[in-house]
């Protein structure tokens, strides 16, 4: 497994590093960090912008894609409002966690949670030529079909 070398800015003492759970781990932790170490409620149907207290510096080429965590997701119906969500390499401020509460009760995130998961990635950026038509194969009849149109659901 390649390692890469990422710097972390803690916007207080007490914030704590991001961590993977295990050694196989794709993704790392990422905790809500409240600086009065409270909590904030979610309400239900409704959306939370959460703190984590780091700023990052990400290897040019990379992304860090923001997932949502199995275990809130399957529990609760937390996930996030756009998933998974991409902090670019150039991006220096705080990373925030934009949440949302699909269940039907209220949920209570604590200072120090756990919730959600960063998994870098590696980006490439395309070069972009206009063309006034599309060249067909012959394995490829689907057109613009789309959405089901292979007969599975």
């Amino acid at each position: 497994m390649t390692k890469l070398s990422i710097q972390i800015k803690k916007l207080n003492p007490d914030v704590v590093i991001p961590e993977y759970a295990t050694s196989g781990s794709a993704g790392f932790d990422l905790r809500a960090f409240f600086m009065d170490q409270s909590s904030v409620t979610i309400k239900a149907g409704s959306r939370g912008k959460i703190p984590t207290g780091i700023q990052m510096v990400l290897p040019e080429g990379f992304e860090l894609q923001i997932r949502p965590r199995s275990g809130l997701a399957f529990k609760h119906g937390i996930s996030l409002t756009n998933t998974p969500g991409t902090i670019d390499c150039d991006y220096r401020g705080e990373i925030q966690i934009l949440m949302i509460n699909h269940g039907e009760e209220d949920f209570t995130i604590n200072h120090g949670d756990r919730i959600a998961q960063g998994v870098l990635a590696p980006i490439y950026q395309a070069s972009f030529t206009e063309i006034t038509e599309l060249p067909l194969e012959e394995s490829n009849t689907r057109l613009a079909g789309g959405f089901g149109s292979t007969g599975v659901a």
